[in-house]
């Protein structure tokens, strides 16, 4: 439904819902286009081996960040695979398949440009069900010549293509091989010699054989194959892949319709990643594109000329922007192929600037002046608008500087404001203060006893809604930014009283609403969000009572997930700390930081934190306690000890952590029955389930620890703790993988899933630990275990090198390998020589029967010789196995 007050609030017409909630005129967009481009390709005339005829094959959806662009982008693949909801109507295309491939090529997600090939190539192998040998030859020995040793099956399991398109595309790749080979007759299938049926081949596409001619047909395939196989080779084999579509029998025909999301990532200086996509759009004039990202695609602006292969509005018609002086900021061109969903991305503000005001065909505006206003505008045009203003103004006295847009305007504010009642604007300066807001929130922050005001707030086009978060709305940025800087200049100003008042409304409301919520159903969201915004209220208007912050501060704490809260106080911890509430920001910010950060690192910065002296008495003892921890990471187990011991004595909320950390440290400096004899005392908030799973494994009694991590873990599960669970999985697969790698290969699996985003950085890397010692007597393990020794160096956490070098004495015991275990002896001597983890090394020698230099001062639980033997028959099983399985 559109919403009237935003289509008459501006002289372009807009519709505001069409972010969220009104899709349907998107699928109109993506299906007219589609159906256009099916009628393109199946003219008798279309070649897709025309090179020079322009593209309009695409569609580009582009808006800022969260407004719904990728699920957008899986509702269209959604509907394309006949799953659309009923609304959008029944689409027929001329009886042909449509195939969509969605492919992400967010950062996070980690896509090549190899990827984005084979997840082409690998939708096409299961819908098409056929080898296409033009490409699958080229393809596979590119692959040959990139990746010596690494089989493309092994490849796509790993990186989850065959999951998704099953195994099909490297038994296509073989087929084609072999029936080259044998139309070229040479002998068998040689399906390890691609060089030489490519060569062949290329000789008798060069002569045009008979037995080649289907191939031939191909005028590039030749040059391709004689190209060396370099990635740059590899962005131009989708022609060959056209080719191949394009001669599909009529009862395989196929439209793939590849749907390439956040296309912003594929940003870098120099348009590398860019210019191989585009490369692959142009020479596949038989697919369709639909492309998301923030930015408008710039491939139609000439200016690009040399950056990218194909540019400038000829080449791509449906991308050029509006013609005229300034683009419409919420519509594409009329007929074009670029869609903008919600406001301007900082490009289309800075092309909005650049073509507002024009002086002989160039910009008038500098572009550090659009850098500026782009910046303070988020995305909204009137700020644009003012801008420009703004900017002719100045210019008729003297030339216009940066700083002079470094601002907002109360144009813009008495423009918001100006059609708000009384009660209306005293809630809008009230949620300015929030990220997100509910109507309680927003009411009782504004210290109102009835809704209605908030409830019709939120109904003005200023404020946004999301319906699927955890605070539905929140106001458009340009205006929160606007309130902060520019209300002095209003009539109805609040007083700097006034502000702090509403900022201890909007605190208390939110202790209110995580208290109300921890005492029924505990949420992990609400908890983070809260201290989110709980964090900055105080900071920022210097809230001197933090209350119910010092409990939820504990309470995100003590499971260990570590979401980030807040950016540090200061770039260089302890000179910025001026009250109660940054010293809690920075500890917090600290102790989360640390799973990104060397524990050198967070130990400084947690002890210019308790060096302030600004922390309240009840959060001092959780910098100590996260400093001895750092410590202990750090293999500083004096410094360690003390500090837990200082915790432990204040007898305050992490005294029973702090006595699982010194019954840790015992069982580190080989004093089982000390550690063994804290355990009854620890209780669940110590832990003590894992506690005791360690000191089992440590003896090699494998069902004890299993039964010890898996009641710890079923604990965790009742306290909905997430954190301790995947903690203890992980030591869960730590016993096994010793024991019985076929089982490990699944616990080792669940403790994957269960650290998926909870940001454990000392836990994943003993998860690869834990892959080593599974693997043990096998080839890759030592190449692997160096590899993570670079990680955990880069993470500044030495002790894990302890478990890496027991790791690889386990697998040189069990390959008998005597000199590459007397060397992982010595190191493990060297890094356990100040007595801290002594134990391994004695392991170590038990695993390999070896006898024990000089005395131990290890105390065990039973005798060293039952230790030794179960050690021993580990190594003895694992032989076993391995030879079985041989």
């Amino acid at each position: 439904m559109t919403d009237l007050r935003a289509l008459f609030s501006s002289n372009d017409p807009i519709d505001a819902n069409e972010a969220f909630t009104n899709r349907q005129r998107q699928w109109e967009l993506v299906a007219t286009a589609l159906a256009e481009h099916l009628r393109h390709t199946s003219a008798p005339g279309f070649n897709p081996a025309d090179l020079e005829a322009p593209r309009n094959h695409l569609i580009v959806f582009h808006g800022v960040g969260g407004v719904g662009k990728s699920t957008l982008v899986r509702k269209l693949e959604a509907a394309l695979g006949g799953t659309r909801p009923a609304q959008w109507g029944e689409q027929v295309w001329g009886g042909q398949t449509i195939l969509p491939v969605r492919i992400d090529l967010s950062r996070s997600a980690g896509t090549t440009f190899e990827d984005v090939v084979l997840t082409i190539r690998a939708a096409l192998a299961t819908a098409v069900a056929r080898p296409l040998p033009a490409f699958d030859i080229a393809l596979r020995r590119y692959w040959e010549a990139q990746h010596p040793g690494d089989p493309l099956d092994a490849y796509l399991e790993r990186g989850g293509l065959a999951s998704r398109f099953g195994k099909a595309l490297p038994q296509q790749t073989q087929s084609a091989l072999s029936d080259v080979a044998q139309a070229l007759l040479l002998p068998g299938t040689v399906g390890s010699a691609v060089g030489q049926i490519t060569g062949v081949l290329v000789g008798a596409l060069r002569e045009r054989r008979r037995t080649v001619r289907a191939l031939a047909a191909c005028a590039r395939l030749a040059p391709l194959l004689e190209t060396e196989p370099s990635l740059e080779a590899l962005s131009f084999y989708p022609h060959l892949l056209a080719f191949e579509l394009h001669r599909l029998p009529d009862d395989k025909k196929i439209m793939p319709v590849i749907l390439l999301d956040t296309f912003e990532d594929t940003a870098d200086r120099h348009r590398d990643l860019e210019r191989l996509l585009q490369r692959l759009v142009w020479l596949l004039p038989n697919c369709f594109f639909v492309i998301s990202g923030r930015s408008r695609l710039q491939w139609a602006d000439p200016a690009l000329h040399g950056q990218l292969d194909h540019t400038g509005p000829t080449a791509w018609p449906g991308l050029a922007i509006t013609p005229g002086p300034v683009p419409s900021p919420r519509h594409g061109a009329p007929g074009g192929r670029q869609h903008l969903i919600g406001d301007l991305s900082p490009e289309d503000c800075d092309d909005h600037l650049a073509r507002r005001l024009v002086k002989d065909g160039r910009p008038l505006i500098s572009p550090a002046i659009r850098a500026v206003i782009t910046a303070r505008s988020h995305g909204l045009p009137l700020h644009l608008d003012l801008a420009a203003s703004r900017f002719l103004e100045i210019r008729r006295t003297r030339e216009p500087q940066p700083a002079d847009f470094d601002h907002t305007f109360p144009a813009l504010l008495a423009r918001a404001l100006s059609d708000l009642t009384a009660d209306e604007r005293h809630v809008l300066r009230s949620v300015s203060l929030l990220d997100a807001f509910d109507l309680d929130l927003a009411t009782r922050a504004a210290g109102l006893t009835h809704q209605a005001p908030a409830r019709r707030l939120t109904e003005r086009p200023i404020v946004y809604e999301n319906p699927y978060a955890l605070w539905p709305y929140h106001l458009h940025g340009a205006i929160r930014s606007a309130l902060t800087e520019a209300d002095d200049h209003t009539d109805d100003r609040w007083t700097p009283a006034d502000w702090h008042q509403a900022a201890t409304r909007a605190l208390s409301t939110l202790g209110d609403q995580w208290a109300a919520n921890a005492s029924l159903t505990p949420s992990r969201m609400l908890l983070v969000a809260c201290l989110r915004q709980g964090l900055r209220l105080a900071r920022d208007h210097r809230l001197t009572v933090l209350g119910w912050l010092i409990d939820a501060a504990y309470a995100y704490t003590d499971d260990s997930v570590w979401e980030p809260l807040a950016p540090p106080t200061t770039s260089t911890p302890g000179p910025g700390l001026d009250t109660a509430a940054d010293a809690l920001a920075e500890l917090l910010t600290a102790i989360a930081r640390r799973q990104h950060e060397h524990r050198q690192r967070t130990a400084d910065r947690l002890t210019a934190v308790l060096d302030s002296g600004l922390l309240p008495a009840e959060l001092t003892e959780m910098a100590l306690y996260y400093r001895a921890k750092a410590h202990k990471d750090l293999s500083q187990n004096d410094a360690a000890r003390a500090g837990m011991q200082q915790v432990a004595d204040i007898g305050g909320r992490l005294a029973p952590k702090a006595r699982r950390g010194l019954a840790n440290l015992a069982r580190l400096a080989g004093d089982f029955p000390t550690a063994l004899a804290a355990v009854p005392t620890l209780g669940w908030k110590g832990r003590h389930h894992r506690v005791l799973g360690d000191i089992h494994w440590s003896h090699a009694n494998t069902a004890a620890a299993v039964a010890a991590f898996e009641a710890g873990r079923a604990e965790a599960e009742r306290h909905s703790a997430a954190g301790e669970r995947a903690m203890t999985q992980v030591r869960l697969a730590l016993a096994v993988s010793f024991a019985d790698p076929v089982r490990a290969d699944d616990e080792l699996a669940l403790a994957h899933q269960l650290l998926d985003g909870l940001d454990q950085r000392s836990n994943t890397l003993l998860a690869q630990v834990v892959a080593l010692i599974k693997d043990a007597g096998t080839d890759s393990v030592t190449d692997r275990a160096q590899h993570l020794h670079a990680d955990i160096d880069n993470a500044g956490l030495p002790f894990l090198h302890r478990f890496v070098e027991l790791a690889l004495a386990f697998h040189h015991a069990v390959r008998s390998e005597h000199q590459d275990l007397a060397a992982t002896l010595d190191r493990l001597r060297a890094l356990t020589a100040t007595g801290d983890f002594a134990y391994f090394t004695d392991i170590a020698h038990f695993m390999a029967g070896r006898p024990l230099p000089q005395p131990s001062t290890t105390r065990w639980l039973d005798t060293a010789d039952a230790v030794r033997d179960r050690w021993h028959r580990l190594v003895q099983t694992r032989r076993a196995h391995l030879g079985a399985r041989g």
